[in-house]
This record gives C-alpha cells, structure tokens and sequence, in this order.
C-alpha cells in the first residue's frame, strides 16, 4: 500500500457537518447547566407551515381518540431537527428505586431524559422568574422538592405552534432520547391524577423510525363489548400523535425493544402535556433529570458522555 493510501487509511474520519446551521441565540436559566441556541432560522420559518399534512382521526376502537399526523413536522427538516436536538440540549440517565410488597428494586431508566416547565398554579416571567399564577407574587421556598426551568426557545416554538393548531395548552415539555434499539418503555399510561381526568398528549418522533404500540386495559369482567384491536404505528421522522379524551385511561402504549440498523440512529421523542398541580412538577423532575450526571451529545465519539 502507498504512503498516501496509508496516512488515508488512518485519518481519522471527520465528523459530518450537521444538517443545519447553528442560531447565535441562545437560552439561558440559572438551572440550565449551559446555554441552548435558539432554534436554527430555517427550521423556525418551515415550522410555521405545520401540520405539513392533516391528521387522520383515530377512534374506531372503544374508548380511543387520537390524531395521527404523518407527518405533522416537514419531512424536509424532521432529521435536521433531530440532529439539533441531540445535539443541543442536556440529557440525564435517572436511577430511582421502586417499592412494592416490602421489596425496594433499584431501576435504571432505559434511555435518555430531559424535562422543562411548572404546573399551571406557577408560571415564569420572561426574565425566567417563577411566580404564583393566581397572585403574581415570586414562588415562596419550599413549594417544590425540584428546580422547575422553562422551556427554552426551541421547544417553546414547537410547542406554541402545536397548541395554535390543535387547540390545546400545555405546560410542560419531557423529551426522551433512545440511542439505540436496546432503549425502550415498556407498557404505560400517562393517567397521573395531576393531569386531571381526560388529558390530551401530543408525542413527537424525531430521528429513527420505532414501533409505536397500543393496547387496551383490561376489560372489566362481564363487558359484552369485544376486546379491542392492539394497534401498531411505525412512527418516522417528524410524525405526532396526539392522544385525548379517555385513550390514557383506557389504553396502553409502549415503544420496545427493536434491532436492526435504523434503530441504532437514535430516536428523540418529545411530549407536550399540561400539569394541573404542583405534584406534577415534582413528579417530572424527579424522574426525568433526578440527582445523577448529565449527559451532553459527543459529535466525534457519537455517544452521550457526561457533561462537566
């Protein structure tokens, strides 16, 4: 082999420059362990043309109402927006322990997690303060266990877009990242009290494509009504859908366990949701950011690595 051919052969191989440029802009809060820059222009002025498709009603089965948007981010900026995501916001890795018949199990969250906002009886200021809604005096000490922050611009925009169009009010903003196919959730419902009786979700999927699964509870005994079809959704790049009405109450849904090459590009979802109590806020802190390290994204080893 050539000495060229050689010094080719062992450069390294330069990380591919990203799919958008970056906004000078950036958010900052005392709580954010570094700024967040504002969300790239293009991608801003592309988003204000969603849904870019209409959504399609789901409720043929009993007790589900949701709306599919395929998709409802353009295509033409969903693998961008993901890369900038991943790219710019802080992750953690929560551990938490569980308790259930006297026996305590450590668990460990399988992905990424990173949540941003207050419950509807606090709101913030635009120089990021928090007050009481109700009054508008600055939150005493000791309301919350956490350290509730907002959401920064990039988020916000999508989630302001996302209730012009639906119609809906949401206050908070958890964003999950799977880096691979070993990422999961297995089986739940987003029924907490603090979200009150009929909550509406809107699930966004950013980077690769991941089974989005659906199953109704558990018919109570005796119901003359058949059992409803479990339902599968291949969710793809810039698709949402938004579940109301009594589908958390009524349904299961989960992302598993998959292999293959597409899901090892790594998947960021982000849900928009509205806590009424402060309950909700403490609830969310603590088990999407926790008490361990956070996690930035590393272009050149292209992994999260702890951030310091």
């Amino acid at each position: 082999m050539k000495r060229g051919a050689l010094d080719s052969f062992f450069k390294p191989v330069a990380p591919k420059k990203p799919k958008y440029e970056a906004n000078a802009k950036t958010s900052t809060h005392p709580t954010y362990p570094f700024a967040v820059p504002h969300l790239p222009e293009a991608f801003a002025e592309q988003l204000q043309f969603t849904p870019a498709e209409e959504g399609k009603v789901m409720n043929e089965e009993k007790d589900l109402d949701m709306v599919y948007y395929q998709p409802y981010i353009p295509r033409s900026i969903a693998d961008g927006m993901f890369e900038y995501l991943r790219q710019e916001l802080f992750f953690y890795r929560v551990q938490y322990t569980i308790k259930r018949g006297g026996v305590t199990t450590n668990i460990n969250t399988p992905r990424f997690t990173t949540v941003f906002g207050v419950d509807a009886t606090s709101r913030f200021m635009e120089d990021g303060s928090l007050v009481d809604t109700k009054t508008g005096n600055e939150v005493e000490k000791g309301r919350y266990k956490c350290k509730p922050r907002p959401l920064p611009q990039c988020l916000q925009v999508l989630k302001d877009l996302t209730e012009g169009a639906t119609g809906e009010n949401f206050n908070f903003a958890l964003v999950n990242y799977y880096a691979d196919g070993q990422d999961s959730i297995s089986y739940h419902s987003d029924d907490e009290r603090f979200l009150g009786p009929l909550p509406t979700i809107a699930s966004f999927t950013l980077g690769a494509k991941r089974d989005f699964l659906m199953k109704h509870k558990p018919m109570p005994p005796g119901e003359s009504v058949a059992e409803p079809k479990q339902i599968k959704l291949g969710l793809a790049s810039g698709d949402m859908v938004l579940m109301r009405g009594k589908t958390q109450s009524c349904w299961l849904h989960s992302v598993p366990k998959r292999a293959g090459d597409e899901a090892k590009q790594g998947r960021i979802n982000i849900t928009f949701r509205k806590a009424m109590v402060r309950g909700g806020t403490d609830n969310y802190y603590q088990y999407n950011v926790g008490v361990g390290e956070t996690y930035k994204w590393n272009g050149e080893e292209k992994k999260m690595k702890c951030w310091s």
